[in-house]
This record gives structure tokens, C-alpha cells and sequence, in this order.
């Protein structure tokens, strides 16, 4: 993983979470871990769809050999992005991306 452009990662309180994990509920994976694992072209797409959407799912796969306690924690360091929750194979991270429209963005509760 390359540390070129580290940023700060979100931090978030336990009433964002919760506020999080309700709009990520109906949403799709966007990103699919294989049996390549945690590679850098996966973190590259991560960091694209983060740009783009600000919460995203992470779906492990069943062919992959990633121990998902290690991609929950890695891949949120790797895209200075924060874990909203684990569940399953699934991962969800949220990145606020304040170039986004103004209507498009999450606005969290305090």
C-alpha cells in the first residue's frame, strides 16, 4: 500500500454510525474482493467509488482468501475512509467528499 497521500480519516460517533448503517442497508456492493485479495487495483476502485458515492459496500468474496478482520481494517487506513460496520463479508465505509453537490452529499447527525 502506498502512504504518499495519507489524510486524516473520519472519525465517527456512535449516532452517525447507526444513521450510516440505515442508508447503506438498501444499497449494493460496489466493490467485489476476489481471490486476489486486498490488492492495490482494489483499493484504487474503492477510492474512486468513495469520490463518487461517500458510503459504499465492500462484498467479499466466497473464492477470496482475505480474512475480512483484516480488510476492515486495512482497506479503511488505506483510503483514509471510516468503518461504519462489518456484517457478514460485507464492509461498509464512508468518506465525505465535500466536492460532491451540495445535495448528493450526507449530511450526518451531530
Amino acid at each position: 500500500m502506498d502512504n504518499k497521500k495519507k489524510k486524516q480519516a473520519t472519525v465517527l460517533n456512535s449516532r452517525q454510525k447507526k444513521y450510516l448503517k440505515g442508508l447503506a442497508h438498501h444499497l449494493d456492493g460496489l466493490i467485489f474482493i476476489g481471490k486476489e485479495g486486498l490488492s492495490e487495483a482494489v483499493i484504487s476502485a474503492t477510492e474512486q467509488e468513495l469520490l463518487r458515492h461517500e458510503l459504499i459496500k465492500v462484498k467479499i468474496g466466497n473464492n477470496s482468501d482475505a480474512d475480512k478482520h483484516i480488510v476492515a481494517e486495512r482497506l479503511p487506513a488505506a483510503t483514509s475512509s471510516a468503518l461504519v460496520q462489518l456484517i457478514g463479508k460485507t464492509v461498509i465505509l464512508y468518506r465525505p467528499n465535500p466536492k460532491l453537490d451540495t445535495e448528493k452529499r450526507i449530511k450526518l447527525p451531530k
